[in-house]
């Protein structure tokens, strides 16, 4: 059972939780944490469980970000909406950094969201 964050830009909200949807007996078998607003839609459109944590920009991002640091986040789905600026995209670009630094699965889009399921 893997440990996977779940956020998605405004814009991009309703992809998520289409995807989560679509997902749904995948994701079940993991343990799902995301930002607050994000992790409602997914809940409320899949009924599956999810550990909400603070809206992405008063400090859901960061939250995201320290339990990768701590090891405790196995794999990132962001689906991030690349049109429209963002006033948290300091907390944004954060965020990536340390997925990245911290070499955990990271997808941004359906496609590599897809993809992470399935190497999970």
């Amino acid at each position: 059972m893997a440990r996977i964050g779940l956020v998605a830009h405004d814009d991009k909200k309703a992809d998520m939780a289409e995807w989560a949807a679509a997902n749904a007996a995948v994701l079940s078998r993991h343990t799902l944490y995301a930002t607050g607003t994000t992790g409602g839609r997914v809940r409320e459109e899949t009924g599956l469980e999810v550990a909400l944590l603070k809206s992405g920009p008063l400090g859901g991002d960061q939250q995201l970000g320290a339990m990768i640091a701590e090891g405790k986040l196995d794999a990132l789905v962001f689906f991030i909406d690349p049109l429209t600026a963002l006033p948290h995209d300091v907390d944004v670009k954060a965020l990536t950094r340390l997925a990245t630094l911290y070499d955990t699965l990271f997808a941004c889009n359906r496609s590599t969201a897809d993809a992470v399921l399935k190497a999970l």
